[in-house]
């Protein structure tokens, strides 16, 4: 799909334009998971900028409902992301991770499911859970 995303960059003022006053309100309100997964895309592309590489990220969406929130350029590899705020990763959360490594092949990389817990743990052969405080 061609439909652009949009991120802010700040957590801090999506959380305000949106009216979300608390850290529980950001976490367990209706808009838990668009904030957590900015916050996931804004660290994602921070940590590449002070490694010195441009962030080239984007997402993908297939016409039969697949998606990824986040798929990283990195040389001839694309690193699919799920962001999940669930502390409680489970194998189900990398069903759009599997679905992209079965479309593209050999130029998917294994991918993560970043979340908000604090486990980092296997998810079957196409995807491992890992915490956002460790990216």
């Amino acid at each position: 799909m061609k439909t652009p995303k949009v991120y802010m960059a700040d957590v801090g003022l999506l959380c305000y334009l949106t009216g979300t006053r608390t850290a529980r309100q950001a976490r367990e309100g209706p808009l838990a998971g668009a904030i957590f997964e900015t916050a996931v895309v804004a660290e994602v592309v921070r940590t590449l900028t002070h490694r010195g590489r441009e962030p080239r990220v984007h997402f993908w969406r297939t016409s039969a409902g697949s998606e990824l929130d986040l798929l990283v350029e990195e040389s001839e590899r694309l690193v699919p992301i799920e962001a999940k705020a669930s502390a409680t990763p489970r194998p189900a959360m990398a069903a759009g991770i599997a679905a992209f490594r079965r479309d593209l092949g050999a130029r998917a990389d294994r991918g993560y499911v970043i979340h908000g817990g604090d486990v980092k743990l296997p998810l079957g052969p196409d995807a491992t859970a890992w915490p956002l405080g460790r990216l």
